[in-house]
């Protein structure tokens, strides 16, 4: 029986002390950020950080940073002053890698071009502006590479029946090539075609893509908004061995801004 009560003892002085345990910096981080963060947007991970004692916090395929309170809120690059490395965008970079060989090709268009070598994912809206200069220039004049398309609709309401009516083409790369370069429509798709437009917008959600062109590559990074023909080559030349990640490419110019899907 004593036994018996020293044991309810111990336990009772356990749960005690946990009910009174102080919450951890991340808790209280995540309890005080995420609200502040918009409706429906979730906090991935929470990490310290090296520099300033500012604590990363991952959400929506993008990093805030905080101090150790979650007080005060510090949208914007690090710099590192020495070496003017963007330690937020090599980051954001990083987090935001793909595994290539794992997007659902079967739902995307291929072109290939020479040998087909270089490979890359692209996620465009048929409504998409930059998309069409894209693909008007940079796509036009790039060789040797293979080229998937991934029909992503979010700019308009019509943009789903568009890529349906290029998806159920007789010849779908021509269709589109039509449409997005010539500026001539698709026949009306069957109603018994089917599309995979809910599942690349699906696929899209889940990788962040807020606007488009969305372009990936086979070491698993992204350029977000389109890119000129000697960019384009810059990166393709900075990529490593099929597999590794890609070293820095100073030499890419900046991609213009993507369209952004109306919130």
């Amino acid at each position: 029986m004593l036994n018996k009560k020293f044991a309810l003892l111990v336990l009772t002085g356990v749960f005690a002390a946990t009910a009174g345990a102080k919450p951890t910096v991340e808790e209280t981080i995540r309890k005080r950020v995420e609200p502040k963060l918009g409706k429906d947007v979730k906090i991935e991970s929470i990490k310290k950080t090296p520099y300033g004692g500012l604590y990363e916090i991952r959400a929506h395929g993008d990093i805030v940073y905080t101090d150790k309170r979650g007080k005060y809120l510090f949208f914007g690059n690090v710099i590192n002053a020495q070496t003017q490395r963007n330690l937020t965008k090599e980051r954001v970079e990083q987090i935001n890698m793909i595994k290539f060989s794992e997007l659902p090709f079967e739902h995307a268009l291929k072109q290939v071009k020479g040998d087909g070598k270089r490979m890359m994912a692209i996620f465009e809206d048929p409504n998409c502006g930059y998309c069409k200069r894209f693909r008007q220039t940079t796509l036009k004049e790039i060789d040797n590479v293979t080229v998937y398309t991934f029909m992503y609709n979010i700019l308009s309401e019509d943009s789903s029946v568009k890529s349906k009516n290029i998806w159920c083409a007789p010849d779908r790369n021509k269709a589109w090539d039509d449409w997005m370069i010539d500026n001539k429509a698709a026949p009306v798709a069957a109603a018994a075609c089917a599309s995979p437009n809910e599942k690349v917008f699906e696929l899209g959600r889940k990788l962040h893509i807020e606007g488009t062109p969305a372009i990936f590559f086979a070491d698993g990074s992204r350029i977000p908004g389109a890119i000129d023909t000697k960019g384009l080559e810059a990166k393709f030349a900075s990529l490593g061995t099929p597999g590794k990640p890609a070293k820095p490419a100073a030499a890419v110019a900046a991609a213009a801004p993507a369209a952004v899907a109306k919130k």
